[in-house]
């Protein structure tokens, strides 16, 4: 894979696809050496993400710096046996959607040279088209990942916000910002974002599926997308037109009172920016605190707008592709048009996950993007793949975990949870059928008739990890069935009844944290 990855790389050195690549001699050491889940798999990471030894330069040569780490998307990557091949092209500082604003040279599309490849991914969407990586990393702040992957026949996976963590990502728009994935498939892209996700998935979605679409759809004139949308959406059952304003409303605060947050980081780049870059970012200086506010209020009223009776929205990758050429001519307007439907989705704190839909008759990619709450990123996953003829994808289905003790938040045995990327979903307390009891270094509670409200933390993780967590408990301790204050019945830890005779009974404190503080 690696020889044929590089002999791919040299064909195409006419295309600006890398920034950096690995020496090959480099890569075929760590291939031979590799192993895990990934071991030997080619692949590229986008080059405003941070990779130990190499520069990153974010497509700007003046702001290039030698990070000290790797980034943690990156590593664990590199952890699980993965092998990088290089630091791909960019629109500046992640600063586009058409992949010409680069001082690198602007990436062709992998179908047509002419045309445009997308951005601002524009590098690792085209290296993964044309076999020079298997897989690649990107970033999404306003389609980022997903225009690239329609204009490139590809899988574009943009998680929820903070599902991979952004440390060792140039900022674009901080609060926004999202580690993409770009894949040939949506199974291969979501094992890809779980092996590298801080928590895990949390939403799913009923049966059947309520499919929503824009009742205002804009093609520009490209009536082979518009063809190519309709056949695609005849795919899905049960999808009832939605009011596509409000989504619009909150699409141009991206570039409206939130391109402040770009030029808070980026001020100082501004002389060394291409210009069309430097144009966008200072727009920034037009907005005072005052507006920015008022957007932010703004947008939580749009929020309550957009939600509706629908588990998943379906829209266009993208309403229409461009040549090069066009782009240069009028690279604002352009631009702006290819965020119609993706401009949104950070704002909202939404999932999606864009998948090849079909060719135009002059053989160019289309693709259709599912969009879903927060924490909805494998349920897509698996729609989507059901819509690309892949193999199911089994969604594992949570486990809630309470815990009293020190795996409380704070506690010293939280660690144990957090590096099994479980996520705290609540604090709460049991029914009031519950005594708690001081055991040496950890609390034991025990069911009895006449009890109190025991104060608890519901953590939870995926059945594999929870298995692994089980069977590290020491006795006395076990995992039974709570039953909590508000009725509700979770998995949780429970002491044997003969190990608390003679025990402290501490039931009074209300929980172990506040009998700790107690000393």
């Amino acid at each position: 894979m690696i020889e044929e990855v590089y002999r791919r790389i040299a064909a195409h050195g006419d295309n600006p696809v890398f920034i950096h690549v690995v020496p090959e001699e480099e890569a075929r050491a760590r291939a031979r050496a590799a192993k895990g889940p990934l071991a030997g798999v080619p692949f590229a990471v986008k080059d405003n993400i941070d990779v130990a030894g190499m520069p990153t330069t974010a497509a700007c040569s003046s702001f290039s710096y030698f990070p000290k780490s790797t980034a943690p998307a990156v590593q664990k990557l590199l952890d699980a046996g993965a092998v990088l091949v290089g630091k791909t092209n960019l629109d500046q500082f992640a600063t586009g959607l058409v992949g010409t604003r680069s001082p690198y040279g602007a990436c062709r599309n992998a179908f047509d040279p002419a045309y445009i490849s997308g951005g601002s991914s524009s590098g690792s969407a085209v290296a993964v088209a044309l076999g020079m990586a298997h897989f690649a990393l990107g970033t999404d702040t306003a389609g980022s990942g997903r225009v690239p992957a329609a204009f490139n026949n590809l899988v574009g996976l943009k998680p929820t916000r903070g599902r991979v963590s952004t440390e060792g990502v140039v900022p674009a728009c901080r609060s926004l910002d999202c580690v993409s994935i770009l894949a040939k498939t949506c199974g291969e892209a979501l094992q890809i974002m779980q092996l590298m996700q801080a928590s895990p998935d949390s939403t799913s979605f009923g049966n059947p599926v309520r499919f929503a679409v824009p009742r205002q759809l804009e093609f520009h004139g490209d009536r082979a997308y518009a063809e190519l949308f309709a056949k695609a959406l005849s795919r899905f059952d049960n999808v009832v037109e939605i009011d596509f304003a409000p989504f619009l409303e909150v699409q141009k605060l991206l570039y409206g009172p939130w391109v402040a947050e770009r030029l808070a980081d980026l001020e100082r780049y501004l002389p060394d920016m291409l210009p069309v870059t430097r144009q966008v970012i200072e727009a920034g200086r037009r907005y005072s605190a005052a507006e920015l506010f008022k957007a932010m209020h703004d947008l939580e009223t749009l929020k309550a707008q957009c939600r509706g009776d629908w588990d998943v929205l379906i829209v266009p990758g993208a309403p229409t592709i461009y040549r090069i050429a066009e782009v240069e001519a009028d690279p604002i307007e352009l631009n702006s048009r290819l965020g119609r439907y993706t401009n949104f989705v950070n704002l909202l704190d939404l999932a999606a996950i864009t998948v090849p839909a079909g060719f135009r008759p002059d053989g160019l990619p289309f693709g259709v993007t599912l969009i879903g709450p927060a924490g909805s990123d494998a349920a897509l996953a698996a729609l989507a793949a059901k819509f690309n003829k892949e193999p199911d994808i089994e969604i594992p289905s949570l486990i809630r975990l309470a815990v009293v003790g020190a795996h409380l938040s704070g506690m010293p045995l939280n660690h144990q949870l957090t590096e099994r990327r479980a996520r705290l979903v609540r604090t709460a307390r049991t029914a009031p059928t519950y005594r708690l009891y001081a055991l040496e270094g950890k609390p034991g509670l025990v069911r009895a008739d006449a009890g109190g409200a025991i104060e608890l933390e519901v953590w939870e993780l995926e059945p594999r990890e929870f298995g692994s967590f089980v069977a590290q408990i020491p006795p006395p301790l076990g995992i039974g069935t709570l039953e909590l204050e508000d009725g509700e019945q979770v998995k949780g830890f429970l002491c044997e009844p003969y190990a608390v005779r003679g025990r402290p009974d501490i039931t009074q404190y209300g929980g172990w944290r506040a009998y700790v503080a107690a000393g």
